[in-house]
């Protein structure tokens, strides 16, 4: 609680009873009136942090249920052949059957050299300086190679320091490059270079310095090629329900070839991909909806019969929320959620009928979804989540009332900070003035120091 403080308690030293008795009776006026801006002050801050914790719990409420909004509650995706592929949905799939033929799979390019020996020492040529330049683009075509504009060339260097067939794998790995060392059984090595994986990705591999480093890892596509190529890049290609190609870089598809989805492609073939609603997850997210609503009413009703009792912000709140679930937003049908569980007891919290909710998803649980999200945010859930927002909003009449209570609360604090200011100057002048008159007799205050416990101004509040 929030006082106006005694700043003169030090001069109440060798202050009589009587003159203390004296100020506190002529101020007496002057302390209620103090006494009112404290209680003010104390309302208000009350008042305040009321419709602060109704801001949090609109806040709370709007962001769980948004998290269960969208194109549906939960989806789920399966396919038919998971030797071709397998699937896996975000949530956001429209429930059917596709049918998806694998044409081939997405593959990096993989380069070999020729068997060869080391020195005595274990080096690789004579250990000059060299360097190797890896661009990146596509093969094959009527241009020859093109190089990828969105992939940089990467530079690595040989030398005396690393011309060992591990260190040149190291120095190829540390650019990025995976390179791995196969020793035979004849005790020579080769390398082999390995791509990543997408027709794009494919390698020009150009070399200058030591002659035999030169010889055992230069590629042109279109050129000389000391390396020898086992696979080329590709794409995955793939079409879903026999429309036009798709290709892809990579083995995992997402959203490209059915939006919400994702693909991991495993071999070519043909497979059916089904998405469907997950009834198990629609039941879960609907039990953590009913969850949230009755968090949010229970603090509502708490306030309602405490520190908000009949404030418009709350009252306006509660009603509309609870209007929602009555009508359902004239796009619900409050009967349709009768019969999936959904009700509301007497004190205005949802019910969640788990007998009926399991039947109506075993029924059609896409429908059950519905009744609570769509795609066009007209479910209940939907719209029971933008009502919590815009009553939480910068223009909605709660945060105007925050803002009147803030300000009102400033007002009174720097009113109380004058009052104390004019009052403590007004009781410092009537102890010296009833001092003095009983120090000379003129007065009726009596001799000898206070012995109470409050200090000479507590009637200051």
């Amino acid at each position: 609680m929030t006082t106006i403080s005694n700043t003169t308690s030090s001069t109440s030293s060798g202050v009589s009873t009587d003159v203390y008795n004296r100020v506190a009776q002529t101020m007496a006026p002057a302390s209620a009136a103090a006494n009112k801006v404290n209680a003010s002050i104390t309302k208000d801050q009350t008042k305040l942090s009321a419709l602060g914790q109704l801001q949090s719990a609109l806040s709370n409420f709007q962001q769980l249920v948004a998290g269960l909004t969208g194109d549906g509650l939960s989806t789920s995706a399966a396919s038919s052949v998971k030797t071709v592929l397998t699937a896996t949905s975000t949530g956001s799939a429209k429930a059917g059957t596709y049918a998806v033929d694998v044409k081939q799979l997405a593959q990096g390019q993989f380069l070999t050299s020729d068997d060869f020996a080391t020195d005595a020492n274990g080096k690789v040529g004579t250990g000059a300086t060299t360097t190797v330049k890896i661009d990146f683009g596509t093969a094959g075509g009527d241009k020859g190679f093109v190089a990828n504009a969105a992939l940089t060339s990467k530079s690595v260097t040989i030398d005396a320091s690393n011309n060992t067939p591990d260190g040149i794998a190291a120095a190829f790995k540390a650019a990025g490059v995976d390179v791995s060392v196969v020793k035979g059984k004849n005790g020579e090595y080769s390398l082999s270079i390995a791509g990543a994986t997408g027709a794009a990705n494919s390698m020009r591999i150009s070399v200058s310095g030591d002659a035999a480093l030169k010889n055992l890892l230069a590629y042109d596509p279109t050129g000389t090629q000391k390396l020898t190529q086992t696979s080329a890049a590709q794409d995955a290609i793939l079409t879903v329900d026999g429309g036009k190609e798709i290709k892809s870089a990579s083995n995992t598809i997402k959203d490209t070839a059915i939006a919400g989805a994702t693909l991991n492609l495993v071999t070519a073939g043909k497979s059916d991909v089904t998405v469907a609603a997950g009834a198990s997850q629609i039941g879960a997210n609907l039990k953590s909806f009913v969850a949230a609503y009755n968090d949010l009413n229970a603090k509502m009703q708490k306030l309602q019969k405490g520190d908000l009792k009949a404030d418009t912000a709350l009252n306006q709140a509660a009603n509309q929320m609870s209007q929602l679930l009555k009508t359902g937003g004239g796009s619900v049908s409050v009967t349709k959620l009768a019969a999936a569980g959904l009700s509301q007891d007497k004190d205005g919290n949802l019910v969640l009928d788990d007998k009926k909710l399991q039947a109506a998803l075993t029924t059609d649980s896409s429908a059950v979804a519905k009744l609570f999200t769509t795609s066009d945010g007209r479910g209940i859930a939907d719209l029971l989540s933008a009502k919590a927002g815009s009553l939480s909003s910068s223009s909605s009449v709660l945060n105007k009332e925050t803002s009147l209570v803030t300000n009102e609360i400033k007002s009174l604090t720097a009113k109380k900070a004058s009052m104390t200011k004019a009052l403590t100057a007004q009781a410092n002048a009537l102890a010296a003035l009833y001092t003095a008159q009983a120090q000379t007799g003129s007065g009726s205050a009596l001799n000898g120091t206070s012995t109470g416990t409050g200090t000479l101004f507590d009637m200051l509040g």
